[in-house]
């Protein structure tokens, strides 16, 4: 049961949430994870998006039997990467969409162009709650109901804790930023490898040789999403869930991972898809953002939540009739 729930969760951007596990005995402490979230209860309590009761998702969200939790990795005090992992308790599948960090997103008292990208709403006053209630909005007002926060040292010791993560790197990545806080060094060699924590950074930031910009830098780190995952389930359940969660941050508490736990025993590896939020990039005002397209992304909530729309109730009523 514990192997099928892990399923779920270690799928944390790039690494790294895990809600398990009544395997671990944290007695004392009401949080899962480490650190203290500034918050006074949950990341549910404190977003305020609002589904317009007019939406098509407004009843789809009210009555799904989901568990959706943000995941981001913190790099300079933006959000580097950015993740929403629904778990669909009915149907026993597992969807990630992946929002670009350089989403044009707007927000009121932030008018420099670096502020209107989405991972800037890290870095006010409000922190998560700011991703949370902005990561809500451009999923049409998506419920969250917990957050896990992650920074790269935590990602090198977690990888560097399963032994590393295999890898094939389609061609060799080199990057030099000796201005980044902290300077940015990314040399890894073309073909197939087990990076150690430090490589294993180098090729979760490495965003300039995309073609396709910073959707390619998405795929990449979905890819090694999967191949942590079999790393943490070979490096053993209970020594990687200890592993995790002293490196994240979360507001998952110790009953409610013991509660999502028995629900999960249906999960399989093939129940997990991965979406990114539709979009392209665009420059505005020379700046360079990745501009979301609302209609697909509507389509794609569509298809996650499996909505029913009139089209597909036409479609059905003709099988229907055909079949008569």
């Amino acid at each position: 049961m514990a192997k099928s729930f892990v399923r779920v969760f270690l799928i944390c951007l790039v690494l790294f949430t895990l809600i398990l596990i009544p395997a671990i005995k944290v007695v004392s402490n009401i949080n899962l994870f480490s650190g203290d979230s500034g918050l006074s209860g949950s990341i549910e309590d404190e977003i305020d998006v609002l589904v317009d009761p007019n939406s098509p998702f407004f009843e789809a969200f009210s009555d799904a039997n989901r568990v959706n939790l943000l995941a981001v990795g913190v790099n300079d005090g933006l959000t580097d990467t950015i993740m929403l992992v629904s778990w669909d308790m009915d149907a026993d599948r597992v969807d990630v969409i992946s929002v670009p960090r350089d989403t044009y997103y707007e927000r009121e008292g932030y008018s420099s162009p670096g502020q209107k990208k989405i991972n800037a709403a890290y870095s006010s006053k409000d922190g998560i709650v700011a991703t949370a209630n902005a990561v809500s909005d451009v999923l049409m007002g998506i419920p969250i109901n917990y957050y896990a926060v992650v920074d790269y040292d935590a990602v090198e010791n977690i990888v560097d804790g399963v032994g590393g993560v295999p890898i094939d790197v389609p061609k060799a990545m080199k990057y030099n930023d000796p201005y980044d806080d902290p300077p940015l060094h990314i040399d890894i060699p073309a073909g197939q490898q087990t990076l150690d924590g430090e490589h294993a950074v180098q090729y979760l930031r490495y965003r300039h040789g995309y073609a396709n910009g910073d959707i390619g830098r998405v795929e990449a780190q979905q890819k090694f999403l999967k191949s942590l995952f079999d790393q943490c389930i070979e490096n053993g359940i209970v020594d990687s869930a200890k592993l995790i969660t002293s490196n994240v941050k979360s507001d998952v508490t110790l009953g409610a991972a013991s509660k999502f736990a028995l629900a999960a025993a249906g999960l399989e590896n093939g129940a997990i898809s991965t979406y990114t939020l539709p979009g392209e990039g665009k420059y505005i005002n020379n700046v360079s953002y990745y501009v979301q397209d609302e209609e697909k992304t509507q389509e794609m909530l569509t298809e996650i939540y499996q909505v029913q729309t009139e089209d597909s109730g036409d479609a059905s009523q003709k099988d229907s009739a055909a079949a008569r």
